[in-house]
């Protein structure tokens, strides 16, 4: 069965990661979006980062322009509105699909892994979060409209 540190990625400068970079950390990967309402969670994202980085724990961002064309820019131009806006300083990917023929390796294995509603593999929006544990498995899947400060006590429990 292919896991998470089976998959590479491009992070936002187009280098190759191999997501085993990231085994025995607790994982928060979230598809993200510039021009999205949801586009303020960066900053509580950012404040839980700040608490919990030196302690095992990595926010991976995954930019998406698949919900409402929310995230239309070049790299170079998410980077910019990330540090600009939020002083975003966990790791920001290349922009990828999340749903589809074209989705990412790794979007497709988080979806199958922690089904939505009604056992849907599709995600519905900007700011959708997987929790991943030390072990790579997917242990919680968090709806757009749930902050990064509602999911901090899930978090916590899994450091």
């Amino acid at each position: 069965m292919i896991t998470i540190y089976d998959v590479e990625v491009k992070d936002i400068n187009l280098e190759t990661i191999n997501m085993d970079l990231y085994r025995g950390k607790i994982l928060l990967i979230v598809n993200v979006a510039s021009a999205c309402g949801f586009t303020p969670q960066y900053k509580g994202l950012q404040e839980i980062y700040d608490k919990y980085k030196d302690k095992g724990f990595e926010i991976l961002a995954f930019p998406c322009n698949q919900f409402g064309a929310q995230e239309s820019g070049t790299n170079n131009e998410i980077a910019e509105f990330c540090d600009n806006n939020f002083d975003v300083t966990f790791k920001l990917f290349n922009k990828v699909d999340v749903n589809g023929e074209n989705a990412s390796p790794l979007f497709k294995i988080l979806t199958k892994a922690y089904p939505g509603i009604l056992g849907t593999k599709n995600v519905k929006w900007n700011f959708t979060k997987f929790l991943i544990s030390k072990d790579g498995q997917v242990v919680d899947r968090f709806a757009s409209t749930t902050t990064p400060e509602m999911i901090e006590s899930a978090i916590k429990e899994l450091l």
